[in-house]
């Protein structure tokens, strides 16, 4: 259909520019939203992600998204957002500016991985955000392939930030038996508990906070730290670092230097470092030779002998006839190897030197390093989604080694293991037998799935992550293969790209059990409606998590849930697409239960207990204290469970015994 919507049907109506595989994901998303969504493309597209696609479309304009006159067709002058996802760049760019000359307000987004011109584009043309779909991808790709319990990593401010799923053992005393609600401290905030009893993780406070963990379950959590638990290994125990000597930690330290200063270095470094012992100890021979046989010479003298031998300046002690001194054949013979040696250890020097000196100035490029014989990463295609892959996986300091049929630049990863040629050669000579896991990102999904299969050949429990784009393709690879983790990256990139046509600044995505979550930044605006509302009142009403507050120069990590949100204020939380479809229509879920006060033992409780009721459910100090006074009593404020479990166990500490009546069907 070739059709436009009317000014009065496009005060929510957005445009999709390139309907490939991204684009229709795209268009998919944002009909859950129950907007107006317009497609333009050159043609009708080949393919539909969803037969049902074509229809949902409120209009489909076929025309170059560049020229003025399409925009226009399509009623650019009253939509919300234009989504520019071409897979040209410079077609998007091009609209990009066409699109702000016919409206200045409408928000743009642009498919482009073209950093210093995305920031050039931003300062001159306003509300526009530029996204490539392998920044969110990568880090999903990277996270797969490790098969630990890290699900995600990601910076929030300057501090670095974990999402960890921990499989709870009995030995593990610091989890084991504790109730969910006490592993929410000021760095871990619990998002899903999977037990026996509740096999299928829910939403992020479908979980009870008074569940006790056992062994056998599963608990998911993001943490903030300087140095992540999920990353670091166990640390020592101070005592037992107290009790080792402080010399035999120190000979273990050297030991460990020496053995990383040779195994670290070249080949030449390694000969040069030998020669230099070499010589070393012929000099020290000769300083002790030349003293034995001639005790009347000085030590000064014996070094100087020795030295001047070591730098090639034979005929300087024995050019003349006389020699100022007796010398036996043996010691003349030694001084003769002394010599020869010495211009085996100078060549030597002057190679190495050479060698640094033209790799510097004529920047010669260095050999890469070999493939890890065992545990390593191997990551299949250099392309930009690889490369991404390659740069987070040395970022965690990870072993790995890149394959790729065609030559890759010098300046790509000059540090990493990269072999070239026919994929079947290669994965032979990257160990593939004794890798602890394989990624494979080619372009194309049927090579995708050729290369998984001859990896299971070779390696039957190495863990196995393929990259698709159809979704019915990436379902059937999951049948073949059960093991593998088969995933789309334009289903991430399309969540992330639908979030920010609605203005949210998307900082970064992951997968956590089976649904894409969104780290999603908000700035508080005046008039906004999430203003003096409780972080309680937006994590439970729009099921997102809080993980990141700034006021002018104060910054929190997972921040308090009684802190209440003013203009100007920053906010960072996780989101599924439907939370962030729940706060842009503001529709929060309702509170569903009530606080049911039952005893005071003295006045002093009766006074902390209104102050605590006050704070944490976020009504006025004045309904509190009245509340307090007929005893027993119900405070008439609708709370949701989290918060008013919580309530509860903070007025136990003030000896208040209150617990929780339902009055609905809210969390």
């Amino acid at each position: 259909m070739d059709a436009a919507i009317t000014a009065n049907d496009q005060a929510d109506t957005f445009l999709v520019c390139g309907l490939g595989r991204l684009g229709q994901q795209c268009v998919l998303l944002l009909k859950e939203f129950e907007v107006n969504v317009i497609g333009i493309d050159r043609a009708p597209s080949p393919s539909w992600e969803s037969s049902a696609l074509p229809d949902i479309l409120d209009g489909f304009i076929i025309g170059d998204c560049c020229q003025v006159e399409v925009l226009q067709r399509a009623g650019i002058a009253h939509c919300r957002a234009l989504l520019l996802v071409t897979n040209n760049e410079r077609t998007n760019i091009a609209a990009a500016f066409a699109a702000r000359s016919l409206n200045p307000n409408v928000r743009l987004i642009i498919r482009s991985a073209q950093e210093n011109l995305n920031r050039l584009l931003h300062q001159q043309l306003g509300n526009l955000a530029a996204l490539e779909p392998s920044q969110f991808s990568a880090n999903v790709f990277a996270l797969a392939s490790l098969g630990d319990r890290t699900q995600a990593l990601f910076k929030v401010g300057d501090a670095k930030m974990a999402v960890v799923r921990l499989e709870v053992e009995a030995a593990q005393d610091w989890c084991e038996g504790r109730r969910l609600c006490d592993l929410n401290t000021l760095s871990h905030r619990v998002l899903s508990h999977v037990s026996q009893a509740n096999a299928a993780p829910g939403s992020f406070y479908s979980w009870n906070p008074e569940d006790i963990v056992q062994a056998g379950d599963s608990v998911t959590f993001v943490e903030s730290s300087d140095r992540l638990t999920s990353l670091a290994g166990p640390r020592p125990d101070r005592a037992e670092e107290r009790s080792q000597p402080a010399i035999s930690q120190r000979v273990a330290w050297l030991k460990d230097r020496l053995k990383q200063f040779w195994h670290g270095g070249t080949q030449v470094r390694r000969v040069a470092f030998g020669s230099l012992l070499i010589m070393l100890g012929l000099v020290v021979a000769g300083i002790l030779l030349f003293g034995w046989e001639n005790p009347d010479i000085s030590f000064f003298d014996a070094l100087n002998i020795s030295v001047v031998l070591a730098l090639g300046g034979f005929d300087n002690v024995f050019g003349a006839l006389h020699l100022p001194f007796p010398i036996s054949s043996g010691l003349y013979l030694f001084s003769v190897i002394l010599t020869i040696s010495s211009a085996v250890f100078l060549g030597i020097i002057y190679a190495m030197l050479t060698e640094r000196v033209l790799s510097t100035r004529l920047q010669i490029a260095r050999r890469r390093p070999h493939a890890p014989q065992a545990g390593h990463t191997i990551v299949v295609g250099m392309g930009t989604m690889g490369r991404g892959v390659v740069a987070i996986l040395q970022d965690l300091q990870r072993p790995l080694v890149g394959l790729a049929e065609q030559p890759v630049g010098t300046n790509v990863a000059s540090d990493v293991p990269i072999l070239v040629g026919p994929i079947r050669e290669t994965l032979e000579r990257a160990n593939v037998a004794t890798a602890k896991s394989v990624v494979v990102l080619t372009d194309d999904e049927v090579v995708n799935l050729e290369i998984g299969l001859m990896t299971r050949s070779y390696n039957p429990h190495c863990t196995l992550v393929l990259r698709t784009a159809d979704q019915q393709f990436a379902k059937n690879v999951a049948r073949l293969i059960p093991a593998a983790k088969v995933m789309g990256d334009d289903a991430i990139a399309a969540e992330a790209i639908a979030g920010a046509s609605f203005g949210e600044n998307i900082l970064s995505a992951f997968h956590l059990d089976g649904h894409s979550v969104l780290i999603t930044e908000y700035s508080i605006t005046p008039g906004d409606t999430l203003i003096d509302r409780l972080l309680a009142e937006i994590a439970y009403g729009y099921c997102v998590v809080p993980v990141f507050h700034r006021r002018g120069n104060e910054t929190r990590l997972l921040p308090s849930d009684d802190v209440h949100l003013q203009a100007d204020d920053q906010l960072v939380v996780l989101a599924t697409l439907e939370g962030l479809q729940r706060i842009e229509a503001g529709e929060r879920v309702a509170p569903g239960w009530l606080l049911h006060v039952e005893k005071v033992p003295y006045s002093e409780a009766s006074f902390e207990g209104a102050n605590t009721i006050a704070r944490i459910s976020g009504c006025n100090l004045r309904v509190a204290r009245e509340a307090m006074i007929d005893l027993p009593a119900t405070l008439e404020i609708p709370l949701y469970r989290h918060q008013g479990l919580r309530l509860v166990r903070e007025l136990g500490k003030v000896l208040v015994t209150a617990s929780l009546k339902p009055v609905g069907g809210g969390l």
